[in-house]
């Protein structure tokens, strides 16, 4: 299995299945070795915390949990379409490219 990703920390992401299907949000974490991904307010999950330094309190905090990455798609900031990525070389470099509009993804 392949550890590269089309979605990255800080892209705006659509759901398009699960029980979030539907939501938008960014992503806050990428785990390419588990081809998953955390976005924001998306797969909601409750943990139970003890009391710390940080946290005198403890308690049920509810957290972001992962979601898989083929259930997640790539919105293009250009055309604020949900799409595919696509990759071209430019000088060594990889740049994602929007499927719909053909501009670039990544600045």
């Amino acid at each position: 299995m392949a550890n590269s990703m089309t979605v990255r920390k800080g892209d705006k992401v659509r759901v398009i299945a699960g029980k979030d299907k539907g939501k938008e949000g960014k992503v806050l974490r990428s785990l390419p070795e588990k081809q998953r991904v955390v976005v924001e307010n998306v797969a909601m999950m409750k943990k139970a915390v003890r009391p710390s330094q940080s946290n005198q309190q403890g308690g049920i905090i509810e957290m972001e949990g992962t979601i898989h990455v083929s259930n997640v798609m790539l919105i293009c900031p250009s055309c604020s379409q949900p799409t595919r990525a696509g990759r071209r070389r430019d000088d060594g470099t990889r740049i994602r490219v929007c499927k719909k509009c053909g501009k670039d993804i990544d600045k």
